[in-house]
């Protein structure tokens, strides 16, 4: 089993107790937001099961989210829209929507666990590759930063049905690319990723 508390304990033993854990959901997708979520756990915190939202079902993350939702000390939620990702590119957007969870945190931690990214910070940070299974605050953050995406798809589905985003959550699945070629696109969908981009290319006037 890995040992998720290893990064949060070594910060511990330096009377580091305000942890950050930050990651972010929706760089693949075609259409909507990225989200990013900071979450502080209770020092030396524990919950079964938790780990990297990709490993866990729908019906487990929402637990998850739950659970954290109450125990968590603090929660930071960051969102940058489509419009923004086409002007600046996704992995800066992803950069800015990590940044504004930080911001949006009710505690500043002193310290934070990075999924993966590096970020320029006031504050001492840690990039961790594949860090949403390695480090239970990074797979906290994780499970927020999916549920909260989650939530924004479902609401976009109720309004556009024809792209079934309740079953592909934006992804450029096989129904969702036919959709695109049959019904068009909407202001959410990002208009510089590829199958997006090759519709409006073919669709000039």
């Amino acid at each position: 089993m890995e040992d998720l508390y290893r990064f949060e304990r070594e910060l511990l033993n330096q009377n580091i107790t305000l942890i950050g854990g930050i990651d972010e959901v929706g760089r693949g997708p075609l259409i909507g937001p990225v989200v990013a979520a900071c979450v502080i756990l209770p020092p030396n915190y524990e919950l079964d099961g938790l780990t990297d939202s990709k490993k866990l079902s729908e019906k487990k993350r929402n637990h998850f989210y739950d659970i954290l939702q109450k125990e968590a000390l603090s929660i930071g939620i960051g969102i940058i829209k489509e419009d923004i990702i086409d002007e600046v590119n996704i992995y800066e957007a992803t950069k800015l929507a990590m940044k504004e969870a930080l911001k949006n945190s009710s505690l500043k931690p002193e310290h934070v666990l990075i999924d993966a990214m590096k970020l320029d910070l006031d504050i001492p940070s840690t990039s961790i590759i594949k860090g949403d299974s390695k480090s239970l605050s990074i797979a906290a953050a994780s499970v927020i930063a999916k549920v909260e995406r989650d939530k924004m798809m479902y609401e976009l589905d109720q309004k556009y049905p024809m792209y079934d985003l309740k079953h592909n959550k934006g992804y450029p699945t096989k129904k969702h690319l036919e959709a695109i070629n049959e019904y068009g696109i909407i202001k959410e969908h990002r208009k510089t990723f590829g199958p997006v981009n090759k519709y409006l290319e073919r669709n000039k006037k």
